[in-house]
């Protein structure tokens, strides 16, 4: 694959931007460091001329950005996401650096469809949007002074991707564990996480009116496995198999009832 498209399949997802003269930015940024998949999800101001005039000379990237209803969608054929993270957790999430982000971002997209996700202006990504991430990645900023132009973040993470790109092209090979099936995509592990609530629910392992952070944690571990599309189908047979055992039991109980 050659370079550029490894940079087409790095895509930058802005959700719920409030300012259009942020998206405007954000595609000058992406540009800057040859990234141009750009997906807005429900942005509350979009088409706008303050984002065209923020683009500046970027407005290919504005042009064909994808807009979307919600990030389910966004990320739905993507095997790696990462969500960016300004606060601490109630219950934390492996968590990457700005050079980590962009040089597992680079590798990956080698062979896969990578989203780096951003979130509101004023309050980020929820923990319900941050739970369907890989990993969280933090700009460490003044501490004074912490927060960031989200236009000048997306910068910032571009930036280490390109970095990831020039260090790869002088020979200096940037490699994790290669591996011998694809990584499931995004949308096939909500599929799976919904299968295995609703096994433990008929397990009554949780309740499904009150399953407290069980789920939270269970999605945690497994976006920290990362399975592949063997491994993740092979899950789904097993939880298929417990509903089935489940139904024959109770049947049998019905029976002798009777």
């Amino acid at each position: 694959m050659s370079e550029h498209q490894n940079f087409n399949r790095i895509r930058i997802i802005m959700v719920n931007t409030s300012h259009p003269g942020n998206i405007g930015g954000a595609a000058r940024a992406m540009k800057n460091m040859g990234l141009s998949q750009l997906y807005l999800v429900e942005p509350k101001e979009y088409p706008a001329e303050k984002a065209v005039w923020r683009a500046a000379s970027a407005l290919d990237v504005l042009d064909k950005a994808v807009v979307v209803d919600t990030l389910d969608e966004a990320i739905a054929d993507c095997s790696l996401v990462i969500g960016t993270s300004a606060r601490e957790r109630r219950i934390p999430w492996p968590m990457l650096t700005p050079r980590e982000c962009g040089e597992r971002s680079w590798v990956e997209s080698q062979s896969a469809d990578i989203a780096i996700v951003f979130g509101r202006e004023d309050r980020g990504l929820t923990n319900d949007e941050l739970q369907k991430c890989h990993y969280h990645v933090h700009i460490p900023s003044n501490p004074d002074y912490s927060s960031l132009n989200i236009a000048a973040a997306i910068q910032v993470l571009c930036y280490e991707i390109r970095m990831a790109h020039l260090t790869e092209k002088e020979g200096k090979a940037i490699s994790y564990d290669d591996w011998d099936v694809p990584r499931a995509k995004s949308q096939d592990l909500e599929y799976f996480y919904n299968h295995f609530e609703e096994a433990l629910c008929k397990l009554e392992f949780i309740e499904a009116d009150n399953p407290r952070q069980t789920m939270t944690r269970l999605r945690r571990l497994f976006n920290r496995i990362r399975m592949d599309e063997m491994e993740l189908s092979i899950m789904r047979g097993i939880l298929t198999s417990i509903q089935n055992y489940i139904r024959r039991v109770e049947k049998r109980i019905e029976q002798s009832k009777k």
